[in-house]
């Protein structure tokens, strides 16, 4: 039998894409919340929250990893930053102490 197709509506109060440029991943037995943030220093906005359980973000995590192997193919080996001791990427947060 086939199955009923199942239709998803977009809310038209969703505009359009927010830029992150830092994630946090928080969870306990029951719940993953991934916490999406703008960070320009001296400031910073949460630009979405996302809470799933773990068998949905076990998904999630699988999608995003064929992704990245499929663009990796496509485009190239992505370099990552080297991390910065003073803040978040190459963006420091607070200024290095004075020696």
């Amino acid at each position: 039998m086939d199955q009923p197709k199942q239709e998803i509506k977009i809310q038209d109060n969703i505009s359009g894409a927010e830029y992150s440029n830092l994630m946090q991943v928080r969870h306990n037995k029951d719940e993953i919340m991934l916490m999406f943030a703008n960070v320009m220093p001296p400031t910073g906005k949460t630009v979405a929250k996302v809470v799933t359980n773990p068998s949905h973000f076990k998904k999630i995590v699988n999608a995003l990893q064929d992704n990245l192997k499929k663009y990796e193919e496509k485009y190239g080996i992505i370099e990552q930053s080297p991390e910065n001791p003073n803040g978040i990427n190459n963006w420091e947060v607070f200024p290095p102490e004075k020696q």
